[in-house]
């Protein structure tokens, strides 16, 4: 019996080798072209190169370098509450459920049905049924059926690594959202702070303008000054207080975003403090350029499950074009008559089971045109990864760059700020001993507004690069511990399939 069964099972092997080898619609040499760029073989700038080599990635909560507990509480209150984030994880779970359904198809399909019908015969004296005239009978019958998928040309299996690769790349586009949310926040609470900085400086300047005012009231009292000086001391008083106004409205607006990017309402912002940041550490790269150094960024991993995703697309196309071999069964219960439940017993019972293959013969060009589609959309994933990596390491060397520059920036505004302080100390003074006039003394004021403005800017800037610089590297979230292997941004040589069943 066994050796009957292994002879038909051959029999059936030939035939499907045969179908697959003489009836299958040919490839008409559709294939991809794409080809994945290496990261190592990207030139690197002097920024990169000049970069230190002994250090590692920035930790999971690495905007803690900020010294600012507050940042700290929002930032997590921002992960855990944004709507973006909430989208993600739905993406997330939607993805991975579309995995389970498509793996689903390599299991064997288990089918019941049951009907149990009561059947009233009509009458009829010239067609009527016979013995069945004017008859009640039961009409019942319940079925078993099965298919499992044999799956010779890896159909099933490579649908089920599609769906796979693309829940794994919805994880890291989520890691991506995450973040970017984080840096949003950043950016944002760092503007909060230079708002309040400005709004420090301008309330300064009313502070030193009113003090010039009265001091110019009171020369015009003692005999010594003129109306023009008064006039010129108050001049500047009602623009200063337009300043403070819309700085403070730039604080309220700026409460109201963070709030936002929170998924909270106004109301939360609203009870924001003043930020406490400050920066006293360097950042410092990994060891391996460049790969390394865009291994982490989640939106270079999202988009290699991409181009695996699609390879196995490919795979898919290519399966498609051979016979498709099903085992399918079925175990059954049906009677017309008896009793209700009599057609459960043994002798009602059929079965039948074997194999049931389809094959494309001729399809108008859908197989080819599917193919085409799939090889065009693993050439536009690779064009993708390709744009995506150049653009990861513009950015890496950007942020790098801009650092080295803010810091510079940050000693010579310091300076600046220290010689328009000395020179306005002097006017201050010549004026209070009637050495100079009034309209030294607004330069020399205007040029330190200008300079402490500067130099808060600057340092805004500072604390937006090291967050940028974070961002670029694909900040503390391991993202590069979840890439496919090597061998799976290609699609398998079709003829790799048929040489199996010619060992």
């Amino acid at each position: 019996m066994q050796r009957r069964i292994s002879r038909e099972l051959k029999a059936l092997s030939v035939l499907a080798l045969s179908l697959a080898l003489n009836g299958c619609i040919g490839f008409g040499g559709i294939a991809p072209k794409g080809e994945m760029l290496n990261a190592n073989t990207l030139a690197t700038d002097e920024a990169i190169k000049s970069a230190a080599q002994d250090a590692n990635w920035p930790t999971a909560q690495w905007w803690r370098a900020y010294g600012d507990p507050q940042l700290d509480s929002w930032i997590s209150l921002a992960v855990q509450g944004s709507p973006t984030m909430a989208i993600a994880a739905a993406r997330v779970r939607q993805a991975k459920a579309m995995a389970g359904v498509a793996e689903s198809a390599e299991s064997l399909q288990v089918n019941g049905t049951a009907a149990l019908k009561r059947h009233g015969w009509p009458s009829d004296q010239f067609y009527g049924p016979g013995g069945l005239d004017s008859a009640n009978t039961w009409d019942n019958n319940a079925q078993l059926g099965f298919s499992y998928a044999l799956d010779l040309w890896g159909r099933e299996s490579n649908t089920t690594e599609q769906a796979v690769d693309m829940a794994h790349m919805s994880v890291a586009e989520a890691r991506q959202a995450q973040l970017e949310l984080q840096n949003n926040v950043i950016r944002t609470y760092i503007q909060l702070s230079l708002h309040y900085a400005q709004l420090d400086i301008v309330e300064s300047t009313l502070h030193q303008q009113e003090q010039i005012r009265d001091l110019a009231q009171r020369r015009l009292d003692g005999g010594i000054g003129t109306h023009f000086e008064v006039s010129q001391a108050e001049a500047p008083l009602p623009e200063t207080h337009r300043q403070i106004d819309a700085l403070e409205e730039e604080i309220a607006l700026t409460r109201n975003q963070l709030a936002a990017l929170a998924g909270k309402g106004p109301g939360e912002g609203a009870r924001l403090k003043r930020p406490t940041l400050a920066l006293n550490t360097v950042l410092k790269l990994p060891s391996t350029l460049p790969a390394q150094l865009l291994g982490q960024r989640p939106d270079v991993v999202a988009s290699r499950w991409e181009v695996a995703a699609q390879a196995r697309g490919i795979d898919v196309a290519h399966a498609n074009f051979y016979p498709n071999v099903d085992l399918v069964g079925s175990l059954g219960f049906m009677a017309t008559g008896g009793t209700a439940l009599g057609f459960l017993t043994a002798q009602k019972m059929s079965y039948n089971v074997g194999p049931a293959i389809s094959l494309p013969i001729f399809d108008g060009g859908r197989l080819r045109s599917e193919l085409g589609a799939a090889s065009g959309g693993y050439d536009l994933a690779v064009a993708r990864y390709n744009q995506t990596l150049v653009n990861a390491l513009k950015g890496i060397s950007d942020q790098l760059i801009k650092r080295e520059s803010m810091d510079k920036q940050q000693v010579f505004a310091a300076e600046s700020v220290a010689a328009a302080q000395k020179t306005y100390d002097i006017a201050m003074i010549a004026y209070q001993r009637g050495l100079t006039d009034y309209l030294n003394v607004l330069n020399a004021q205007t040029l330190l507004f200008h300079q402490q403005e500067v130099q808060q800017q600057v340092e805004a800037a500072r604390l937006s690069a090291h967050a940028e610089l974070v961002t670029a590297l694909g900040g503390g979230l391991e993202a590069g511990s979840d890439v496919p292997k090597d061998d799976r941004y290609a699609p398998n040589k079709p003829g790799a399939v048929m040489a199996l069943f010619n060992k």
